[in-house]
């Protein structure tokens, strides 16, 4: 193999959240996870609701990014709770999207047909 196959190859990243668990955050925490294991630059993007989070920790001795949901001291409790001593700092994120408006879909214009 030379060099350019390498570099050819997207790397995959390890997801350490199972479905599962990002299914039943919303239950036991009242969180949600946007995104999981980006870089701070992905983490720091304006396409995310103000109230948005971003949660630096550290796992099998590399920093990791998730964008998050959720208030401060819930969102200190799950990452406690799954990373124990890895948890590095919450921080807020600079999403430009009204929470109301988050993830908002207009509908479908099937109303009366004018004559």
């Amino acid at each position: 193999m030379d060099s350019t196959e390498l570099k050819d190859k997207p790397v995959a990243k390890k997801e350490y959240w199972t479905q599962t668990e990002k299914d039943n955050l919303k239950s036991n925490y009242g969180c949600e996870i946007i995104l999981t294991n980006v870089t701070l630059k992905e983490a720091m993007t304006g396409k995310a609701p103000t109230d948005a989070h971003v949660i630096t920790y550290e796992v099998d001795d590399k920093v990791t990014y998730d964008l998050t949901r959720g208030s401060r001291t819930d969102l200190f409790d799950m990452y406690y709770d799954k990373f124990k001593r890895g948890l590095k700092s919450i921080d807020y994120g600079s999403g430009n999207i009204k929470p109301n408006l988050w993830g908002y879909r207009t509908k479908d214009a099937k109303g009366k047909k004018r004559k």
